[in-house]
């Protein structure tokens, strides 16, 4: 069994200013250098190294290393209430604490934590010293990382001399480094309130421009992308390149060696998702509701192949017991390994689905309760089962066995199925998008009845595809999108916040008419670990977020 071939040493934090090197230094003088990857088979074990480890596992602060999922995910999730925590480690319990929560007899419940606010908090541990304890600095770590990997890619392919059809050799590694480029700058525009577009090998500049600029510089990848393959045909030196970038442990499942028009239909969904999850859903158009129309009837097909990641026995990408939001969920009766299932994430399920049937106890332990100095609305009754529990034709979310989760790295069907379904509830079209969803419920088992033909008003409608999306799409780094697209992370006096929702006290007392106060900051400042390095230069962005 192939492993990925580990090449640490491509560059140093690959986004980070170059004069960060001694903080945040990533090199392994053990590996192979970018400069034995100008060989055939150099530059395809760069390009396999330097997204699967510089983009999604390399970052090391202070001695603290996990991976993007782990890391960066978890967080969106967290931020989402999909997950909880309790554990104060890179601040995961305060990055997921509403201001506070009024309980069903009027009882506020203030965030225990100091300061009482999401935002403040970000911004007084976003200092450069702080390293490992800022978590606003992981995700841009990796994904300039792999962003840089994909330059370097990029900056060799046409030197290097190739075997047999060299073009179409050189067209897959093109297609794999800008669609690559383009999941990253779509993750660094989705969360940052500005960033860097940055083509160069090694190094980085000092112009920062728009987090909207930056989603411009991702569909302008995934474009180029997408021009690489045309031209190119499944089989032959394609199948074979593609093959030797995606390990071998991948190719099971729903992972595998995509055909050049399913990787063209991976970019269009992706492309959906930059439209959908950047704009506020009541400043939404027509014209963007008809864009992403057009991109998922021509995106992921439920046949399609998209890309995924797996463990193995030697944890070469991710561990089987850790390293994604899913896996660190799981937990015997109602506590798992890091995170808690929170209480709204449940709730979000209809009676009698099969999906949460199959995938969470209530009990058999008592309800978890947690030290109520570090949250409000963590406590749960509820735990994830690992596996499922084995329901026919039902999907499960989450393992801990070796190579048994399957993890979607970017889009997949249902994403681009339930993004369809809500451009068409949104386009006059109710009845066509409760059909997706009903089809989406058929095909991950859910065993409801249709809630097409019952004459759901538009607002019935789309509270069916709030729940939906949510249940569908948990622990995928997506969750905290939607929550602020939506409003659920706004102040309540600027109509955010969450009505009805269940909550568990420290008493154990079940809420289930609580109004839970978020206020959340819904896209980052840029990370001081940055700046502080690398001083933005005249005309460049605002690189912090006024709110």
């Amino acid at each position: 069994m192939k492993n990925i071939k580990i090449l640490l040493s491509i560059v140093l934090l690959l986004g980070l200013s170059v004069s960060c090197k001694k903080e945040l230094d990533i090199q392994n003088p053990n590996q192979p250098t970018v400069g034995s990857a100008n060989s055939e088979s150099g530059i395809i074990a760069l390009a396999q190294g330097g997204v699967y480890v510089n983009g999604f596992r390399s970052i090391n602060f202070g001695g603290f290393s996990g991976t993007f999922f782990g890391d960066g995910w978890g967080y969106h999730e967290i931020m989402a209430d999909v997950l909880a925590a309790e554990a104060a480690n890179q601040r995961i319990n305060e990055i997921g604490c509403p201001n506070y929560v009024i309980t069903d007899n009027g009882t506020k419940i203030i965030n225990p934590n100091s300061p009482t606010e999401q935002t403040q908090m970000l911004r007084e541990v976003n200092i450069n010293a702080n390293a490992s304890d800022n978590p606003i600095v992981y995700e841009w770590a990796y994904m300039y990382g792999l962003n840089t990997a994909c330059n370097n890619i990029l900056g060799l392919v046409d030197g290097v001399t190739f075997t047999g059809d060299a073009n179409a050799k050189k067209g897959v590694l093109k297609a794999w480094a800008y669609w690559w480029k383009g999941y990253a700058y779509a993750r660094i525009g989705s969360i940052y309130y500005a960033g860097i577009i940055n083509d160069a090998v090694s190094g980085t500049n000092n112009k920062y421009v728009t987090k909207e600029d930056i989603i411009k510089e991702s569909n302008k990848n995934l474009d180029a992308a997408a021009a690489a393959l045309n031209g190119l045909a499944a089989g032959g030196e394609y199948s074979k390149v593609l093959g030797a970038l995606i390990p071998d442990f991948f190719q099971v499942g729903k992972g595998g060696v995509l055909t050049p028009d399913m990787w063209k239909r991976n970019i269009n969904t992706m492309k959906a998702r930059n439209i959908l999850v950047n704009t506020r859903s009541k400043d939404m158009t027509p014209a963007q509701w008809s864009a992403i129309l057009d991109l998922t009837n021509n995106g992921i097909k439920a046949g399609d192949l998209v890309f995924t990641g797996r463990s193995n026995a030697t944890a070469d990408f991710i561990s089987a017991t850790g390293n994604t939001p899913a896996s660190q969920s799981v937990g015997a009766t109602n506590v798992g390994v890091s995170y808690r299932i929170s209480e709204r994430f449940i709730q979000e399920f209809k009676t009698g689905d099969k999906r949460l049937e199959n995938n969470f106890n209530n009990g058999p332990a008592a309800p978890w309760i947690g030290n109520s100095d570090r949250g409000n609305v963590f406590n749960t009754r509820w735990g994830m089962v690992g596996n499922g529990k084995g329901l026919p034709g039902v999907i499960f979310y989450g393992s801990r066995d070796v190579g048994a989760y399957e993890l979607y790295l970017a889009s997949t069907y249902e994403e681009n199925e339930i993004t369809k379904a809500e451009a068409l509830i949104n386009s006059g079209k109710i009845e066509d998008g409760l059909k997706v969803i009903d089809a989406i419920r058929t095909l991950q088992g859910a065993g409801l009845a249709p809630v097409a033909g019952t004459s759901l008003s538009l607002a019935a409608a789309k509270e069916e595809l709030r729940r939906e999306r949510r249940v569908v799409l948990p622990f995928r780094g997506l969750s905290f999108y939607d929550a602020r697209r939506w409003g659920v992370i706004d102040d309540i006096s600027k109509g955010g916040g969450r009505t009805n929702a269940v909550v568990l006290d420290k008493f154990n007392i079940l809420n289930t008419k609580a109004t839970i106060n978020y206020n959340y900051l819904d896209y980052w400042d840029v990370p001081d670990n940055e700046l502080a390095y690398n001083v933005p230069g005249a005309g460049s962005a605002a690189v912090k977020n006024p709110k």
